[in-house]
């Protein structure tokens, strides 16, 4: 049963919720992916988060709890928000990216958009996302041009933005090859995070 939402409290559609990943940006990150996005990249990683019908009805509260109960507990030292595509859901990103702010915590997103793009969206609350967010990763996947080189990213036409002063470009973490993380809960398997090359074949074996 998904949770009640309180009076006021804005309910974000998500995908996927995963507590505490080294594998969607620095340091340790909870990591959330809205249900929805109007983009067709070609060979999405995420194809299963593309209709905006599906995944789960969230009450922002609960959410901001599971991340203050990550960020005592495990460490946590910032949000990613993927999808999906978190620029479509721009009013709840930014209403979370603010509690987040607030918390003293990082925001980072990873939007098909470019940034040119996305200044050019009319939904005023992208402004405001963008305002409240560390650190963009943007551009559409293409998988024809895989990144070898920069952890966290897709395709070698994304670009990273530091849109605040919270995190360098020459900090070592961006060279560091990629990681997949694999977990068995309930007899189910979920994965996120980048395959690197040896892990390729793993990846394509246990993706639905």
């Amino acid at each position: 049963m998904e949770p009640a939402a309180q009076p006021g409290d804005l309910p974000l559609q998500v995908a996927q919720i995963v507590a505490c990943t080294e594998a969607e940006g620095p340091g340790r990150r909870f990591a959330l992916w809205f249900q929805g996005c109007p983009l067709r990249c070609p060979g999405c990683c995420n194809p299963e988060m593309l209709p905006f019908d599906g995944g789960a009805r969230l009450p922002l509260s609960e959410v901001i709890e599971r991340l203050r109960r990550a960020a005592n507990q495990q460490g946590v030292e910032g949000i990613s928000l993927l999808g999906g595509e978190p620029l479509a859901h721009a009013r709840e990103a930014a209403a979370l990216a603010r509690q987040v702010q607030s918390a003293g915590l990082s925001v980072m997103i990873f939007s098909g958009y470019t940034l040119e793009e996305a200044r050019l969206l009319p939904e005023p609350a992208v402004a405001e996302l963008l305002s409240l967010t560390d650190i963009l990763v943007d551009g559409p996947y293409i998988r024809e041009q895989p990144e070898e080189h920069r952890r966290w990213i897709g395709s070698a036409n994304q670009r990273i933005h530091f849109l605040t002063d919270r995190y360098r470009a020459d900090d070592p973490c961006w060279q560091r090859r990629n990681t997949l993380e694999i977990r068995l809960r309930d007899r189910e398997v979920s994965i996120n995070g980048f395959p690197a090359p040896s892990a390729v074949g793993l990846w394509k074996r246990l993706r639905p």
